[in-house]
């Protein structure tokens, strides 16, 4: 089935604005263009868009979604099953979140008791969570199941204290870390900083640090869109810049 760029537009709620920007950048071209000169959109666009927009809900870049859709070994039922395993999980979180919530109104009306621990578990189920979901295929594949359910245990069993520094960390790693991008320059204090501030902040969660995991895992940060998108969110390019820093705060 054919459908005008206005038709495709309201059958898949993307705007028309996007479908001609998708266009522009190679990302989603049209079947072909009418004697009129219209963008006409066939069953293979119908198809590209619902990965890309399966992709996007998962925080990939588009540059990022469109190598992974044009490479050649690209498997689009495989990629489909995958989709279908994050939203399963992401469901998960979600009924995880609002059985928390429900709980606390509880407490707050005074029909149960809930401990100021059971306030936080939610959440920190939800991060361990989103870390199974965005890496744990690849990161069970690279260092063992055994090596991945002990750090998730370690994050599950931290203290509220321990899970606010560890959030803090975080937050003090990103903020080094877009500072030193500014620079330039990886080699640098403010960057070698930052990458002092992820060995502290991997070592929250890791029953074993070792300078060799460390380089492996920021190896996949440029090699795997989706641990790209997790940095690149706050800078493009900020992934390839903190394992470059990393890559020489080890070596030295």
């Amino acid at each position: 089935m054919e459908y005008s760029i206005q038709k495709f537009a309201g059958l898949s709620g993307i705007s028309t604005r996007t479908l001609r920007y998708y266009d522009e950048i190679g990302l989603l071209k049209p079947e072909r263009l009418s004697s009129s000169g219209y963008r006409i959109y066939g069953d293979s666009q119908v198809r590209r868009l619902q990965q890309i927009l399966f992709y996007r809900e998962l925080g990939v870049s588009l540059d990022e979604i469109g190598r992974i859709l044009d490479s050649p070994g690209f498997n689009a039922a495989e990629a489909l099953r995958r989709h279908h395993e994050l939203l399963l999980q992401q469901r998960a979180r979600l009924n995880l979140l609002i059985h928390n919530v429900e709980k606390t109104l509880a407490f707050e009306k005074g029909d149960i008791f809930m401990a100021d621990k059971e306030k936080f578990e939610g959440f920190k189920k939800e991060l361990v969570e989103q870390n199974e979901q965005r890496y744990g295929k690849e990161i069970r594949e690279k260092y063992g199941d055994e090596a991945f359910d002990q750090s998730n245990q370690k994050m599950l069993g931290m203290t509220q204290e321990q899970y606010d520094r560890f959030q803090a960390l975080e937050q003090e790693l990103n903020r080094a870390l877009l500072k030193a991008f500014q620079s330039g320059d990886p080699a640098g204090e403010t960057a070698q900083h930052a990458a002092d501030l992820h060995r502290r902040w991997l070592s929250y969660t890791w029953n074993h640090y070792t300078p060799e995991a460390h380089a492996g895992l920021v190896q996949m940060y440029v090699e795997d869109p989706r641990f790209t998108a997790y940095y690149d969110r706050l800078q493009p390019g900020l992934a390839k810049f903190l394992k470059d820093a990393v890559t020489i705060y080890l070596s030295t």
